[in-house]
């Protein structure tokens, strides 16, 4: 077993390594063309911050009690694994165990529950295992997550409260490498992270979608010439992130140290820019700002920060962490626009021990982060 514990009609159009995606036309689906317009799924309710917010000042790790602890702004949640954080500041998490979607508020308000996307299968380390906002989500309001259904993984594409519609399907699905990364990237395109399904000879065969890292547009179209796959030879990306030049993904491994990798369009088997040991990986998280690193570790239980130099390599004996132990298994690493980390937790996953409040939203500022502005 691996470290991790445990659809709407569309017209379907063959891609070059005969998987099934979503052509986007007709009644069923949208214009591959113009304005992206969620007019199938019908449109989104409001979704906000309660009324008169306060906005809430990360904390500095390791400050606060249990109870009291200003670093937690939600907890009582499932497993939570993909998060994204809206416009207004807020975040969408979502759970890996119900498929429930909550929004999370910095001022630690209550949690808001939205909706729950339907088929998510959690057997294995399967379940809802991303989140990611349109480009155009002011305009649009729609979301993308990457679900395991009992057949396959695959991406779905919904507003708040809406119809899920399948965006990319058939990515093959195991008890455990079932990836689940998810990323709207700065060039508008959707990067997928998937895992080999447990048989490691998928992710070197260039015609399946296992071990892959995607690139598709958002009506699941591929963007490169060679169809959807941008790199291969991954065991299970559980995590990407991108700065202003590359490209990382967490390649969890199921013997041996984990890795992050850079990835590159066309690439095999790159060599890993850093690994972590096995017993403090089980890496789930990535985010990327002012050459820092930050990684979730699930069987580290802490978050692992790794400066990089001007070069972008690791800088030597650089290396530190942030809330090692305190809050037990962390997993997902999210950084919003006023510099502050958003971090799971994910004691309840059947691997760790679950604690009072657990699972938990954390929110701290985080070292050789952006600093505090307004929100």
């Amino acid at each position: 077993m691996g470290r991790r514990s445990r659809t709407r009609t569309a017209r379907l159009f063959a891609v070059a390594v005969g998987v099934a995606v979503l052509a986007g036309c007709g009644e069923s689906g949208y214009e591959p063309a113009g304005p992206f317009r969620p007019l199938p799924e019908g449109a989104p309710p409001e979704v906000g911050r309660p009324p008169q917010p306060v906005p809430g000042d990360p904390a500095q790790p390791g400050s606060g009690e249990e109870g009291g602890d200003p670093n937690v702004v939600a907890t009582g949640l499932t497993v939570p694994t993909g998060l994204v954080v809206l416009p207004d500041g807020s975040a969408i998490v979502g759970e890996r165990e119900t498929g429930r979607l909550l929004q999370v508020f910095p001022d630690r308000s209550p949690a808001k529950e939205l909706m729950t996307l339907p088929g998510v299968d959690t057997a294995g380390d399967g379940g809802l295992l991303g989140l990611a906002l349109s480009p155009t989500f002011p305009e649009d309001g729609l979301l993308f997550a990457y679900v395991s259904t009992a057949t396959d993984n695959r991406v779905v594409r919904f507003p708040i409260g809406g119809t899920p519609n399948p965006v990319l399907t058939g990515i093959p699905r195991g008890e455990v490498g079932n990836g689940g990364a998810l990323m709207t990237g700065a060039d508008g395109h959707l990067y997928v992270g998937t895992g080999d399904a447990g048989d490691p000879a998928l992710a070197a065969d260039p015609a399946s979608l296992a071990g892959k890292v995607l690139r598709i547009d958002v009506f699941g179209r591929p963007v490169g010439a060679d169809g959807p796959v941008f790199s291969r030879g991954h065991r299970d990306v559980t995590a990407l992130c991108q700065d202003e030049e590359r490209t990382y993904a967490t390649d969890e491994s199921r013997e041996g140290p984990d890795e992050l990798d850079v990835v590159t369009e066309g690439g095999s088997g790159a060599p890993a820019l850093a690994t972590v040991p096995s017993e403090e990986g089980g890496l789930g998280g990535c985010a990327v700002t002012n050459g820092t690193v930050f990684l979730g570790a699930l069987d580290g239980r802490r978050v692992h920060v790794l400066t990089l130099d001007e070069q972008g390599n690791p800088v030597e004996d650089a290396t530190d962490e942030v809330l090692g132990g305190r809050y037990g298994r962390l997993r997902t690493t999210v950084l919003d626009p006023q510099g502050a980390l958003w971090v799971t937790t994910s004691n309840k996953d059947g691997i760790g021990t679950p604690g009072e409040g657990d699972d938990k939203v954390l929110r701290i500022r985080p070292p050789g982060g952006q600093p505090e502005s307004p929100l």
